[in-house]
């Protein structure tokens, strides 16, 4: 007797692929998220560097003009 012309796939190996194909997914989103990580730490520190300047207004110039007189 001939054997069927399709073979089957048992369910060991479908939850093998099954599986690998979940750490493939996984990994890739791992890889994307370490590369968004520079990106959002050089927003950060952008948005950090322009807290920390303090620009001049009115008032300290005003300071500013008082010591200077004294």
């Amino acid at each position: 007797m001939a054997s069927s012309g399709k073979r089957k796939t048992t369910m060991a190996k479908l939850m093998r692929e099954s599986r690998l194909r979940e750490r493939r997914v996984e990994k890739q989103a791992r890889k994307d998220a370490r590369k968004l990580m520079p990106l959002h730490d050089a927003e950060q520190s952008d948005v950090d560097a322009g807290e920390s300047a303090e620009p001049e207004t009115e008032d300290s110039a005003l300071g500013d003009q008082l010591l200077a007189d004294s």
